[in-house]
């Protein structure tokens, strides 16, 4: 039996590794920095990352799951982002497979599921499938996993599509570029792809760099604030 690796295991890898080091990194000069100095280097827009996280987590879910929550909100941001701009350098962006986007979205779904079960208790839990009437138990059913399609949908169509667009571009670049140079001579065939370079700069910065700070935005917010959703009011007032 021939087992095949689909080539985006690699850049996953690849991507963990460096993350792994560099949060190891970045661990131990907080470690090693004096609480008492103004931070500096690397350590002010970590710093500012961090507690910009923690502010928008502590708003939805309260105090008191803010500390527990704010580390794994902290690695879906960077992970998620880092892997949508990768593409800038060559690599396949491993948030444009389905599979990678649907173990994030799945991964937020079972929190939100612990915090239902929770709150409501086993009974309150399943006895929603049948609210406001019996008959209303498949389309119950197939809304309590409607957020995770959704959301993993939405970060794969976008990323993936933006791809695409890449890939069209470029390719209509080397038309260009071949057409402009069979202008000043008489034997044809293609060129170097010298358009490129001029015309994907602002391009990329659409469909990678925005479009990827966009789709982190809002994958992570909507993790945050559907988590909060199943925390009563009372419970997030507590210190």
């Amino acid at each position: 039996m021939n087992i095949t690796v689909q080539s985006d295991v690699y850049t996953i890898i690849l991507e963990t590794v460096i993350l792994g080091i560099a949060i190891v990194l970045i661990g131990n000069k907080f470690k090693k920095a004096d609480p008492y100095e103004k931070p500096k280097g690397i350590l002010v827009p970590v710093l500012m990352g961090v507690e910009s996280v923690y502010k928008t987590t502590r708003t939805n879910v309260g105090d008191r799951y803010a500390d527990t929550l704010t580390p794994y909100i902290l690695v879906l941001w960077v992970y998620i982002f880092v892997s949508n701009i990768i593409s800038l350098f060559g690599l396949s962006s491993p948030t444009s497979n389905l599979s990678v986007t649907l173990l994030l979205a799945f991964i937020t779904w079972c929190i939100i599921q612990a915090a239902e079960l929770k709150y409501s208790g086993v009974k309150g839990y399943f006895h929603a499938f049948l609210e406001p009437l019996a008959v209303m138990l498949p389309m119950n059913i197939f809304g309590k996993f409607s957020t995770m399609v959704s959301m993993s949908l939405r970060l794969f169509g976008n990323i993936l599509c933006g791809g695409i667009m890449m890939q069209l571009i470029y390719s209509f670049c080397q038309v260009l570029s071949d057409s402009v140079v069979s202008l000043f001579t008489k034997n044809g065939g293609a060129v170097v792809n010298f358009l490129a370079p001029i015309i994907t700069p602002v391009l990329h910065a659409y469909f990678d760099l925005f479009t990827g700070f966009i789709q982190t935005l809002v994958f992570v917010t909507l993790t945050v604030v559907l988590i909060g959703n199943d925390i009563p009011e009372e419970v997030k007032k507590v210190q």
